[in-house]
């Protein structure tokens, strides 16, 4: 099999254990800069064109979106050339959309009968306190929209502190959620790392000393955890509502259940890999192996 995988830092972690787990079961395996690539975009043949060669449809059976937050809008234009071509993505870009904006992802969440912690959104800066309220007051987590890896995540300790941030936020024109703060998580989350709609590996995530954010990026620690059926059945069914066949969820362990904080639709392999020593990325690419047909996908353009 010949796998393309678009991803601009070749050396990460993540990236260069799916190539080893490639090379290891015998498949082909190219890792393609998502920036350096261009489309031609025709209704007969499209295809792309990457360091002067063609990608066509024969090119590859199969692709892995490794595509950074902040390169998403042109990250998803050329996984859809791909989808178009009839190449079998891993996660398919209708669903990594959802899965990266925050508030539609809520909305299909709480719409799938997901549990999730009180989140308010709104435009007027008038209803800043209402917004409050609706969190259950201070203290409260406040996100941008666009923030990724912990970046952008605030927690607002009292209700002056809430409303000044929020305002803040909101005057610079900027789009937030406002989210209860889960006291009794007490500064820890588990990732569930889904793959074909089972859970193959879970962590829990400690953040550092003084940190609410439980990021590993951010000094955090992870350790394996035995995870409840009910956390189990969450991380599947959110995984399910994004569309994603391989994806983080991040949990964490409230005194009504678990409640997901977001589903993440390039989890990194390090921490989880390190932390239980399970072959995460030969479980991707043994999932491709089993699965990938051209033209194959689920979502079929589907918003």
């Amino acid at each position: 099999m010949r796998i393309a995988m678009l991803a601009r830092n070749p050396d990460l972690y993540s990236h260069k254990r799916i190539v080893e787990a490639a090379k290891e079961r015998g498949h082909e395996i190219d890792v393609i800069n998502t920036l350096q690539c261009f489309m031609e975009i025709t209704s007969r043949r499209p295809t792309i064109h990457y360091n002067g060669r063609v990608i066509a449809a024969e090119s590859y059976n199969a692709v892995i979106p490794r595509i950074g937050a902040s390169v998403t809008f042109y990250g998803l234009a050329v996984l859809r050339q791909f989808e178009m071509m009839g190449v079998y993505p891993l996660n398919e870009s209708v669903s990594i959309g959802r899965s990266r904006d925050k508030l539609r992802s809520m909305q299909l969440l709480a719409r799938d009968g997901v549990g999730l912690p009180v989140t308010a959104f709104a435009h007027d800066p008038k209803q800043t306190a209402s917004v409050l309220e609706t969190a259950g007051g201070a203290p409260v987590v406040i996100k941008l929209l666009e923030g990724t890896q912990g970046v952008g995540v605030v927690l607002a300790e009292t209700p002056s502190s809430a409303m000044s941030v929020i305002e803040a936020f909101r005057g610079a024109k900027v789009n937030i959620l406002v989210q209860e703060f889960i006291k009794e998580a007490g500064g820890s989350d588990i990732r569930a790392f889904v793959i074909g709609g089972k859970v193959v590996a879970a962590i829990k995530r400690s953040g550092a000393k003084g940190e609410f954010r439980s990021n590993i990026h951010r000094g955090g620690r992870a350790e394996p955890v035995k995870i409840t059926p009910e956390e189990r059945a969450t991380a599947v069914r959110a995984a399910r509502s994004m569309g994603l066949n391989v994806c983080g969820v991040d949990m964490l362990r409230s005194e009504h259940g678990p409640v997901v904080m977001e589903v993440n639709s390039s989890p990194g392999l390090q921490g989880i890999e390190g932390a239980t020593g399970i072959d995460v990325a030969g479980r991707i690419v043994d999932f491709i192996a089993e699965n990938a047909r051209a033209g194959r996908t689920r979502t079929r353009g589907k918003g």
